[in-house]
């Protein structure tokens, strides 16, 4: 059976399939060039009820250090000046409401911590696709698709190296993903 949308049927507590979901971030750079990369480890789940999503609950826990650009030197200091990885090792997000905007959108908002600061954050979160019985054959199996994304202003979480990287780099930093959620018993 395929479910549409989010319902009654999807509710339940699920964990992200790291392997199909991924967690990145667009900074731009001088002359308008624009930096991106992902985190390669990562874990997180929800407990999702479809029939009243404002009951909804999301956790996400990011590991600094796997942050990737696609440039070995500028991942280092992304690390150590930016994230202060050594002395803040992780990157958290727990919700703290979900709203129903449309028939498949939704308004997350949630408290974000970078570098042990915590601020607020709004995801804009778009659910992309639900299928139920498809991975196992068995009918209570279901899966869970979307993606989002927020802009947030790096230096509210104190995301800043010198006064140069502030002439150099924008503070607005947009977080975007892609996550697949499988549901557990």
């Amino acid at each position: 059976m395929t479910i549409t949308s989010l319902s009654g049927e999807s509710t339940g507590n699920y964990v992200l399939d790291t392997s199909r979901t991924r967690i990145g971030f667009v900074a731009r750079h001088t002359m308008s060039t624009r930096v991106r990369g992902d985190f390669a480890e990562f874990e997180g789940g929800a407990y999702l009820d479809g029939a009243d999503p404002s009951k909804s609950e999301i956790r996400l826990t990011i590991r600094a250090r796997s942050i990737r650009t696609g440039k070995t030197q500028r991942d280092e200091v992304l690390r150590s000046k930016f994230l202060d990885a050594d002395n803040h090792p992780a990157l958290g997000f727990v919700s703290t409401g979900v709203e129903r905007t449309g028939g498949n959108t939704f308004r997350v908002t949630g408290d974000l911590t970078v570098r042990g600061v915590t601020g607020p954050v709004t995801l804009d979160v778009t659910l992309t696709g639900t299928a139920s019985g498809t991975a196992t054959g068995r009918p209570d199996d279901c899966r869970l698709a979307a993606r989002g994304s927020a802009t947030i202003d790096r230096n509210v979480w104190g995301v800043n190296w010198n006064a140069m990287t502030s002439a150099m780099v924008s503070p607005k930093v947009t977080l975007d993903f892609e996550v697949v959620a499988l549901r557990r018993p």
